[in-house]
């Protein structure tokens, strides 16, 4: 069973993009050479974007590999299959990283026990229910991101397939 994903580097320092090219032929088993272009909204930074095809997990162990690695923001996105839900793990060099379960038509889906905590911090701390809502849904990396790919728009995109 496979899935297929897209793996979205927004902005990376030059010096680091052969080690994200390295990190990420090391988790689909292939060498990968991605074509970087400019991030307009990061001076010195580049761009680039990756569509995969592999084994349910792996959009998990490419944002794992690139986990902590303070100077880049990207993305990883993986569809749905017969055997997995969808995943979306988004990172800034501010805000850490998110991840998100998706479902068929890419919405996220929020666990119950995550909802019932939010709703409970609220009602007992008094917590601020629409900004702990907006953080479960991803929204802070949405904001951070979104300059960041309008800058990418029109950028090529490549499809590599694992070997399984």
């Amino acid at each position: 069973m496979t899935t297929r994903g897209v793996l979205y580097i927004h902005s990376a320092p030059r010096a680091l993009c052969p080690h994200v090219e390295w990190a990420v032929s090391g988790v689909l088993g292939v060498r990968v050479s991605l074509d970087w272009i400019r991030q307009p909204a990061a001076p010195g930074h580049w761009r680039a974007e990756l569509s995969w095809q592999g084994e349910p997990g792996t959009a998990s162990k490419l944002a794992s590999a690139l986990r902590g690695w303070q100077l880049i923001r990207y993305e990883v996105t993986s569809e749905p299959c017969a055997i997995a839900e969808g995943e979306r793990y988004s990172s800034t060099p501010a805000l850490g990283i998110f991840h998100a379960v998706t479902g068929m038509h890419g919405d996220i889906l929020i666990p119950e026990d995550r909802l019932r905590a939010v709703l409970l911090r609220a009602k007992t701390e008094g917590s601020d229910l629409e900004a702990d809502l907006a953080r479960l849904l991803g929204k802070p990396w949405d904001d951070e991101l979104e300059p960041f790919r309008y800058a990418g728009e029109g950028a090529p995109v490549r499809w590599l397939h694992q070997v399984v």
